[in-house]
């Protein structure tokens, strides 16, 4: 064997430590020596796009079967991570059934609960007793059911008439209905509802797995909590990078090409680049002001940093309440008067420190001449200024973008850094002008 950074026997442990880091080969090589009873919980716990990669390196005669170990919904996530020709070479290896589940899931959007579903659910008939129903529920599950959380009572159209959990069902008498002991008040999601709105329904009710329908009412699959793991790390993972201003990785960092990942970045640095030229006019405005009071430039970085800081912090706060469901719209009255507070007494306190720096360094060094005292308030003051209107600012900016239809999380921060900038210079050279006119002015 050529040298490798793997052992001869190697845990499960061990090769998920190290996977990151693995070439496609070593990858291959530290997969085939898991021992068989852990390498299937092994794939099943990789990404779509890492099994794709371990699929499409594995000869064609090992390929089925671990196509075939995944349920239709992952299958589908798998063949959306790849080209069209691996895609064709991994639906290749399905039977005719499967396939046909896996490309109706391939019509609907990614990001949509019937992307999300698995056709495959335990369904039971109304009119079955609790007896008939267990005897059913144990067919399925040996024959292609993987995922029994709940049971489904559907009519022969097969529209949906209630649900039942199984400890329900083993607790109900075995001369009873299922119609008996199922709940008729069932909480469902449509095929087209965004996989967002489906993790909020998630956390609010603790489901295990929520049913989805069409517009007929007839149940097409479940998306279970497992499937909803995976939209919320993918969800934060983007508002993360798009907080930071950037467009959204579609795949892990280093499986993103140098040319892609510029793509991604260029765009919103070249709008924050262009925004920042403001800054620069608006001190140029007050050129006159600094050529005679070079000492108001020292503190320009202090004011605006401290503007886009609260700012980024406010931005931060109100994205993340938007993602969880704890505020809407219509609380930005309510958003604006907190933030507008918090913001004055953040400000204060900041201004005042800021003040008492340049009194103890003026009695130090006198670096800051005979109207150190005024220079220090006009400091505080723009402090103050600045930090309230940046907290106002980065709140209300992810609520005007939801309003509009936008992504709050798209560049929010820096672009409120941006904002800040610009207005703090205009707001700190007006009250510098307003207070040190006659003295350093």
């Amino acid at each position: 064997m050529m040298d490798s950074p793997l052992s001869a026997s190697l845990s499960m442990e061990e090769l998920h430590e190290a996977w990151p880091v693995l070439s496609i080969d070593e990858r291959l090589e530290g997969f085939r020596l898991l021992p068989s009873a852990v390498a299937d919980d092994f794939f099943l716990g990789l990404s779509a796009r890492e099994q794709a990669e371990l699929i499409l390196h594995l000869p064609t005669s090992e390929r089925r079967t671990w196509v075939r170990l995944l349920p239709p919904d992952d299958l589908a996530d798998l063949v959306q991570a790849v080209e069209p020709e691996a895609a064709d070479a991994i639906l290749a290896q399905l039977d005719d059934a499967s396939r046909r589940e896996v490309n109706v899931l391939l019509a609907y959007a990614e990001d949509d609960a019937g992307g999300l579903m698995n056709p495959r659910f335990a369904r039971v008939r109304p009119d079955m007793t609790i007896d008939e129903a267990i005897g059913y529920l144990r067919k399925q599950a040996r024959e292609k059911v993987e995922t029994v959380y709940y049971a489904y009572a559907l009519d022969t159209e097969q529209r949906l008439q209630g649900v039942l959990s199984l400890r329900q069902l083993f607790q109900a008498a075995s001369d009873k209905k299922v119609a008996d002991v199922m709940h008729h008040d069932v909480i469902t999601v449509s095929e087209n509802t965004d996989q967002e709105v489906v993790s909020q329904l998630f956390t609010e009710h603790g489901f295990m797995a929520l049913p989805v329908l069409d517009e007929q009412n007839r149940m097409k699959g479940i998306v279970t909590v497992d499937d909803i793991v995976d939209v919320v790390q993918e969800e934060a993972t983007e508002d993360i990078q798009k907080v930071g201003g950037m467009e959204a990785l579609e795949a892990p960092y280093f499986d993103v090409g140098f040319f892609g990942m510029l793509k991604k970045r260029i765009g919103w640095l070249l709008v924050l680049f262009l925004g920042q030229m403001l800054t620069a006019t608006a001190m140029s405005s007050f050129e006159g002001a600094i050529q005679r009071a070079v000492v108001l430039s020292l503190f320009v970085p202090l004011i605006i940093s401290s503007g886009g800081n609260s700012g980024s912090q406010a931005s931060t706060l109100i994205i993340r309440a938007l993602a969880l469901g704890e505020m809407r719209l219509k609380d930005w009255w309510r958003v604006a008067r907190r933030e507008v507070l918090s913001g004055l007494v953040l400000g204060f306190v900041l201004g005042a420190v800021g003040l008492g720096r340049i009194v103890v360094w003026q009695e130090v060094s006198g670096a800051y001449g005979e109207h150190a005292f005024l220079l220090g308030c006009a400091v505080a003051l723009s402090v103050l200024g600045v930090v309230t209107f940046g907290t106002l600012a980065g709140s209300m900016l992810p609520l005007v973008l939801r309003r509009f239809g936008f992504d709050p999380a798209s560049a929010s921060a820096p672009f409120v850094a941006t904002l800040v900038d610009v207005s703090g210079v205009v707001i700190y050279f007006t009250v510098a002008s307003l207070l040190l006119r006659g003295t350093l002015l």
